[in-house]
């Protein structure tokens, strides 16, 4: 399981709520294993209007998904945070 930093979290909360304008087009990039399976779950964290796109890494090790959402709020981001969290293996950045 990745680890989410809680401190972390709290920073961006409020850095969100002082600079962003809600709702607001939020960028997410996530580097994870190259697996199917965990593909997939982080896929899963978006809804099928989401922008995603991958990168394979040059080793093929690795995969970054990036998807570019609209979030109401800075809470729906920390959220989505938190449950990418749950996948081995991911790195958010």
């Amino acid at each position: 399981m990745a680890v989410v930093n809680e401190e972390f979290l709290k920073s961006l909360h409020a850095k969100l709520d002082e600079t962003t304008e809600w709702p607001s087009v939020y960028m997410f990039k996530f580097i994870i294993p190259a697996d199917n399976r965990r593909i997939a779950l982080v896929e899963a964290l978006f809804s099928p209007e989401t922008k995603i796109s991958t990168k394979e890494s040059s080793g093929g090790k690795y995969i970054s998904i990036t998807g570019k959402v609209v979030m109401l709020n800075a809470l729906e981001i920390i959220e989505k945070y938190r449950k990418a969290a749950e996948i081995e293996g991911l790195i958010a950045l």
